[in-house]
């Protein structure tokens, strides 16, 4: 594709990705989730094109999140190599399904996936989570299947990897939150280089735009986080889930009526 030098296609990426880094620093969860309808809706690219874009900005962003987790916390390789692998198996069939799905329909499942996610933290701003048992915990054979759920949403909508593989790992397997939430960066790394290799094979990348954001996202993440750390968490969590359910919404609607 030909490159756009002119400054508003080289300041509104920039821009957009800026704002993006920003939220979410400040709401601990990848900017892909906001960045595809933004893409969508605002910028109308197909839901595969903002996609394939998005995965351009969360890559280098998950590589950099994911070497501060294992820097400040020692993460089980064993495990990360065991998860990354069974993610792998569900993210190339799953890539591929999404680049061959209609636009529409992907983008109905997508705001599905939101209205889900959206109903999660809603629920989880109610209380916090309670500690478990360690001895109640699952067996690790099962931590594959972990994998392959979090390669499922990674290859057929670029993010959520992340969001799902945490939670099943603090809940589930007695990982500690901040583990838990390493491993699943890790996870997220090589389905995400698989999608995006898949992505661009189908052409459905718009190369520009994507590293503009990464480069937008990388320069305000830090500050994003640094004021979650002076809000209350369960505000966030739900004035971000209504955001999710507004989102999801406009994205349905404009799916059937478009």
């Amino acid at each position: 594709m030909a490159f756009d030098f002119s400054l508003p296609a080289l300041l509104m990426p920039l821009l957009m990705g800026a704002a993006l880094g920003w939220v979410g620093g400040l709401l601990g969860i990848g900017g892909g989730i906001i960045a595809i309808p933004v893409l969508t809706m605002g910028f109308g690219m197909s839901q595969q094109l903002a996609q394939g874009t998005a995965l351009v900005m969360i890559t280098p962003n998950v590589l950099l999140a994911f070497w501060r987790y294992h820097q400040r916390n020692p993460l089980p390789l064993k495990t990360i190599g065991l998860l990354g692998a069974a993610a792998l198996l569900a993210t190339w069939p799953a890539a591929r399904l999404a680049v061959l799905l209609d636009s529409r329909v992907l983008m109905i499942c997508f705001a599905v996936f939101l209205v889900g996610l959206s109903l999660y933290f809603l629920w989880g701003s109610r209380r916090a989570a309670p500690a478990v048992d360690p001895s109640k915990a699952w067996n690790e054979r099962w931590l594959p299947g972990v994998g392959v759920i979090s390669g499922f949403f990674s290859g057929l909508f670029s993010v959520g990897a992340g969001i799902v593989a945490a939670p099943i790992l603090v809940r589930c397997f007695a990982k500690r939150q901040a583990v838990a939430q390493g491993i699943a960066l890790a996870v997220v790394v090589p389905g995400s280089l698989v999608s995006l290799s898949i992505y661009g094979q189908a052409g459905m990348v718009n190369w520009q735009s994507g590293l503009l954001l990464a480069v937008g996202g990388m320069t305000t993440v830090s500050s994003g986080v640094a004021w979650a750390h002076r809000l209350p968490e369960r505000r966030l969590r739900r004035v971000f889930a209504v955001m999710l359910l507004i989102t999801a919404g406009l994205m349905i609607r404009a799916g059937i009526v478009g």
